[in-house]
């Protein structure tokens, strides 16, 4: 069994609007300007702050990021993914995902994100973090989990990499924990 941390994980999310058009599915992505994960290609989505669900935290995030609107009730739990780095374990979350099609307004740039909208299967993998393409395919598949991503001692590079499929597709009640995935070979 896993070491308990010093500090807890940060509990965060992550809220992707999906767009089913003539031209197929499209997921609003966008360009982190600052702080945790700046240049990189990512999901809206942040903190939960005091007195939120989850769900609240992604709308909220979502349309301060984005400007795009959605109905926390409306949102989809798509997998939980548990990040830890060994190497800066201040730095380890864990994230709740959601799915939405309900949403309305038009992307904006905020302070924090350049948004765009991507071919499910054509994302900007190669401006993404390392882990994107082992989890985000899965949630566009349908799949519904838990994941453990452990990054390496460059806080970039993916060293162990497990899922825990949801019961029916359903998210469990209780969050997995560290020694529920499976372990390295």
């Amino acid at each position: 069994m896993a070491p308990t941390p010093a500090t807890p994980p940060v509990q965060v999310v992550l809220c992707l609007p999906i767009l089913n058009g003539l031209t197929g599915r499209q997921v609003l992505l966008g360009l982190k300007q600052r702080g945790f994960g700046a240049g990189h290609v990512v999901a809206p989505g942040g903190k939960i702050e005091p007195g939120e669900s989850p769900a609240q935290a992604a709308a909220r995030e979502l349309h301060e990021e984005t400007s795009v609107l959605t109905d926390p009730a409306t949102l989809e739990p798509a997998a939980r993914v548990y990040f830890r780095f060994p190497a800066n374990p201040a730095a380890d979350m864990d994230c709740q995902v959601f799915l939405t099609t309900e949403f309305s307004g038009m992307a904006a740039a905020s302070d924090e994100l350049l948004p765009g909208w991507y071919p499910v299967g054509h994302l900007p993998l190669d401006r993404m973090w390392e882990d994107s393409p082992l989890w985000l395919d899965r949630l566009f598949r349908g799949e519904r989990f838990d994941a453990l991503v452990r990054l390496g001692d460059d806080n970039e590079s993916v060293a162990h990499f497990a899922t825990i499929a949801w019961p029916e597709g359903t998210m469990p009640d209780a969050p997995a924990t560290e020694s529920d995935f499976p372990t390295p070979a």
